[in-house]
């Protein structure tokens, strides 16, 4: 495969290249961001997996033919109702998601997880949705996952081709690694990752980005963290995790709807949520030798 300039894109008729600079990408990718962290046009339908025989939810745009798809698989401890303004997000900008609501227990089983969120691909495109009007495409299919969901999302992405697109939140520690499983992962990857150091030793995302096989981009957000994600307001005031951080929870969202539009719904005008380099107003990012050296730094702040 020729290699391919992270300076440069194709002209969509084929015509050769023209220089992409860092400044258009970002200014692409700030241009949409605003704009994706707000619910999309869609009306979403919410219903349970359930009636396929695992438990959890599944949210869908209210019709469509050969949507894209992902499985959307949560942290430790979680339940998905944490998740349900995320997943409503999702499915508002055309995505249908299934939400399996298992392994919720203190000592859950990661390679069990993995397990599920492949019967739950499974179910995505082998079960009529909503009153027979929806149909997913069995090649625009992904995984978003959170915390310890975000490990076994790498666990199931491992040596499975098909996939279009994973994405990886703050991802936690698993067993077996997802940080050796990234490895084989050869679907486009995003990650989101911190250098804050946290009360439990959560993992270290800038490594497994490091380590992914196939393209990834790595992002940090200035002032998010493992726990920004989730939509327990209350649980977070009551152990002393501060006010509910909305704003920054947005960003998050916009920064996996965009780079899902581009992968599963192949929407060219949001490649830059898949560059690399892109960054925006307290957005950075890290690819190269800046990537492998945030991988020491976040093990090891003492390391360089």
């Amino acid at each position: 495969m020729p290699h391919r300039d992270p300076l440069t894109m194709l002209l969509p008729h084929n015509t050769g290249y023209f220089p992409l600079s860092l400044d258009n990408v970002a200014d692409k990718f700030s241009k949409h961001l605003a704009t994706l962290s707000k619910r999309g046009r869609h009306r979403v339908l919410v219903g349970d997996l359930d009636y396929a025989g695992l438990p959890g939810k599944i949210y869908t745009p209210a019709e469509g033919n050969g949507l894209p798809a992902i499985v959307f698989a949560h942290d430790w401890l979680k339940d998905i109702s944490v998740y349900h303004v995320t997943l409503r997000h999702l499915a508002s900008w055309g995505f249908v998601v299934a939400a399996p609501n298992t392994e919720k227990g203190f000592s859950p089983n990661h390679r069990g997880f993995a397990a599920d969120i492949e019967t739950s691909l499974q179910i995505l495109t082998g079960v009529k949705l909503g009153s027979g009007n929806i149909t997913v495409a069995p090649g625009r299919l992904g995984i978003v996952g959170h915390g310890m969901g975000a490990g076994a999302a790498v666990l199931a992405a491992a040596n499975r081709p098909q996939l279009a697109a994973v994405a990886a939140l703050y991802p936690s520690q698993t067993t077996p690694s997802a940080e050796v499983a990234s490895r084989g992962v050869e679907a486009p990857g995003l990650v989101v990752g911190t250098e804050d150091n946290a009360l439990f030793d959560y993992g270290n995302a800038a490594k497994l980005a490091a380590q992914w096989k196939g393209d990834v981009a790595y992002r940090e957000i200035d002032g998010a963290s493992h726990n920004t994600i989730t939509e327990d307001t209350l649980f977070k005031l009551v152990t002393g995790q501060g006010r509910s951080k909305a704003a920054l929870r947005e960003k998050i969202r916009g920064l996996v709807t965009g780079f899902l539009l581009h992968r599963l719904s192949h929407e060219n005008k949001y490649s830059a949520f898949s560059e690399p380099e892109a960054e925006s107003k307290k957005i950075t990012s890290y690819w190269g030798d800046a990537l492998e050296k945030r991988a020491l730094v976040t093990a090891d702040p003492e390391a360089i």
